[in-house]
């Protein structure tokens, strides 16, 4: 499965069933870009057990204050639209994974 990305408007759909990773994040964010590698190999060994979502919060600002994002980056795991748990900061691939099978 593709990592999707979403927009103020397509959020709720985009959450709406199933597992599924948001990373909040923006293109100046230095830490943001290191995960962006990360999220891609997770996606791949995943494949339909877990859709990985991006938001940039500069361009949709509504939805990341809904959500109360206060630093970047955020990544928020949701469980039919309801948020599980997140994780701030650059994580190595094995810490967000071993996250990830705690809350799945």
């Amino acid at each position: 499965m593709a990592i999707v990305q979403s927009t103020d408007h397509t959020f709720l759909e985009e959450i709406a069933n199933g597992a599924v990773l948001v990373d909040f994040w923006a293109p100046w964010c230095g830490p943001c870009k290191m995960l962006g590698p990360v999220l891609e190999e997770i996606d791949q060994e995943m494949g339909d057990k877990l859709k990985i979502v991006k938001l940039n919060v500069d361009e949709h600002p509504i939805t990341a204050r809904k959500y109360e994002i206060m630093s970047i980056p955020m990544m928020v795991l949701f469980k039919d639209g309801e948020p599980l748990g997140s994780i701030t900061g650059y994580r190595p691939k094995e810490a967000i994974l071993e996250i990830l099978k705690e809350n799945m």
